[in-house]
């Protein structure tokens, strides 16, 4: 990626499958990643595996549920490593079942953490690349949020209100030359879906269906995923 050499760049998620895989890859590039995370060991252990390599980032606990919990941590970011430049909106939970079957507590988690945790990160990252007149926006969304998936009801509905939110905050930030972006990976093999599917042999059913929706019938790896959807970041 060009142009984001001591950039700061924030990555919720970042101690996750995909997360610490973007976390790495801006790293390599010698981006300043803040690692943002709900599980503050996880993300100081991916933060100093990067500076072990030579790298830079710093770990952040953050709760994506809790707005308060979200600007406190961006004001920590901003002032230990400086302006946030990118903002990448990665974190996610979900958890299959038919819709039908499932209740309002488990919508408002999965909405809460989906939905609102990105609506809260844009709204605390915006408000100083505007500020500033700069600023790039990567939300990782999903294919679901493009074809839908069963089982996934609520999540895709999270999805896709995240591609037209997307859609919606770029055309108003546009004069302030922020980009947001969204990218939609498929089935990735990462620690979140042996968590969505689960063991036994239900488990390995529900993964067997998510690997026959793939065309090459083979789950890609979080590291490729990282690299492969180029993150448009470059000014």
């Amino acid at each position: 990626m060009k142009g984001i050499r001591d950039k700061v760049v924030v990555v919720t998620g970042g101690a996750g499958g995909i997360g610490s895989a973007i976390c790495r890859r801006f790293a390599e590039d010698g981006a300043v990643v803040a690692v943002f995370d709900i599980n503050k060991e996880a993300a100081e252990a991916v933060a100093t595996d990067i500076r072990s390599s030579g790298g830079r980032a710093s770990a952040f606990a953050v709760n994506l549920t809790d707005q308060d919990s979200v600007q406190t941590a961006v004001a920590a970011t901003e002032q230990q490593l400086g302006p946030i430049e990118v903002l990448v909106n990665n974190a996610v939970w979900d958890k299959v079942g038919n819709f039908l079957d499932t209740e309002k507590p488990l919508w408002d988690q999965i909405v809460a953490i989906n939905l609102y945790g990105a609506l809260y990160m844009h709204h605390a990252v915006l408000k100083g690349m505007s500020q500033r007149g700069r600023g790039r926006v990567i939300n990782v969304a999903s294919d679901a949020a493009r074809v839908g998936s069963s089982g996934e009801a609520v999540y895709a509905f999270c999805k896709g209100g995240l591609v037209s939110f997307s859609k919606t905050i770029a055309r108003e930030l546009a004069r302030k030359q922020i980009n947001i972006n969204v990218v939609c990976p498929g089935p990735t093999d990462t620690p979140l879906l042996d968590d969505i599917c689960g063991e036994g042999e239900q488990g390995e059913k529900l993964r067997a269906a998510f690997t026959r929706a793939i065309p090459f019938g083979k789950l890609g790896p979080a590291r490729r995923s990282a690299r492969h959807y180029r993150l448009p970041c470059q000014r």
